[in-house]
């Protein structure tokens, strides 16, 4: 039996003169990138670069549109309207899409970020709300009549209903570096052992989640998942490590990597 699975990571993370990630080395190692928009993190000249940099390695390129909290770095909860979400996500995904013209490129996919892919996971009105800004905003990128880009989300959470709902093509979501509650969304960071720090044990909860359709939740019960794509979270310290013993495990095994639809 073969698996085949795309690898990606949250990538453009720098603002100004501070530096987040090791952007340059990662890419190599993924199939789709999700750049940040500049409200949670990234800034013009940080989208510019890094979709530049997606395109020089054959990378997907993502918007990873979120809250406008520098400060929190997006993963604050905040007080929004449907309205709200549906305007910041369509404003983010646009600017974006401006930087991947300048190459001839569409966005791949469509990722929101921190505190709203969660609450997005749980909330059919923000989730309503992100699933109707990925198509309406894609409209008028696609090369092709009808074509966008997909939309990423939490395996089995409301935003996959949501996408399914209106239209959008999805993409089911796990995480290398992150622990999961008994109903299958994220544990949540401000709870202990929420961030997985050991590599081996993250590269054998991808393994087994893209073979098996399974993952051990925090209190030991194994739950159901669907692996389409792997996320590894490109701010932390390991991610390089992670995202290196990840595909050098995947090759290993026979696991294929490759970008949403085999492009």
């Amino acid at each position: 039996m073969t698996w085949t699975v795309d690898v990606n990571s949250d990538l453009g993370e720098d603002f100004g003169i501070y530096k987040i990630g090791q952007d340059e080395d990662v890419i190599t190692y993924i199939s789709s990138a999700n750049i940040a928009c500049g409200y949670h993190a990234g800034d013009h000249n940080v989208m510019h670069h890094t979709v530049k940099l997606a395109v020089e390695n054959n990378v997907g390129i993502g918007a990873h549109p979120g809250f406008q909290d520098l400060q929190g770095f997006g993963r604050r909860v905040m007080d929004v309207t449907p309205e709200d979400v549906y305007n910041m996500v369509v404003y983010q995904t646009s600017a974006l899409q401006g930087f991947a013209a300048l190459y001839g490129q569409d966005l791949q996919h469509v990722k929101p970020h921190g505190a709203l892919y969660n609450m997005a996971a749980k909330d059919r009105s923000v989730a309503d709300a992100v699933a109707r800004a990925v198509l309406d905003a894609s409209k008028g990128f696609g090369k092709v009549p009808g074509s966008g880009p997909v939309l990423y989300a939490l395996a089995g959470s409301q935003l996959v209903k949501s996408g399914h709902y209106v239209g959008v093509k999805v993409v089911e979501e796990v995480f290398v570096d992150r622990t999961y509650e008994p109903d299958g969304t994220l544990t949540p960071r401000s709870k202990p052992g929420s961030v997985i720090k050991d590599i081996n044990h993250g590269v054998i909860q991808a393994v087994r989640m893209v073979k098996d359709g399974l993952v051990t939740a925090t209190d030991g019960t194994d739950i159901s998942i669907q692996a389409d794509t792997i996320c590894v979270h490109g701010d932390g310290p390991h991610a390089l490590q992670f995202v290196r013993e990840l595909r050098k495990t995947f090759a290993e095994l026979g696991i294929n990597v490759q970008k949403p639809g085999g492009n």
